[in-house]
């Protein structure tokens, strides 16, 4: 079996909680989601995310998902 590429997803949750003068705790509190797993998403150590969890960041943090990911050829 061929060796696994590394993905290519970028996530922005750094320079939205700041626009948003958020913390990732009180992010986390508002979302219903563990601080770890918000921690794991901004670092980029994240393998996946469920809709659930991306469509209540982008309703406390009023964004769309495409300010959330981004996608880098690099």
């Amino acid at each position: 079996m061929p060796p696994e590429e590394p993905h290519r997803i970028e996530v922005q949750l750094d320079r939205l909680l700041a626009e948003r003068d958020m913390t990732l705790a009180e992010l986390a509190e508002r979302v219903g989601v563990t601080v770890v797993n918000l921690s794991v998403l901004k670092n980029d150590r994240a393998k996946a995310i469920r809709f659930s969890t991306l469509s209540a960041v982008c309703r406390v943090l009023s964004c769309q998902p495409g300010d959330l990911l981004t996608y880098s050829a690099g």
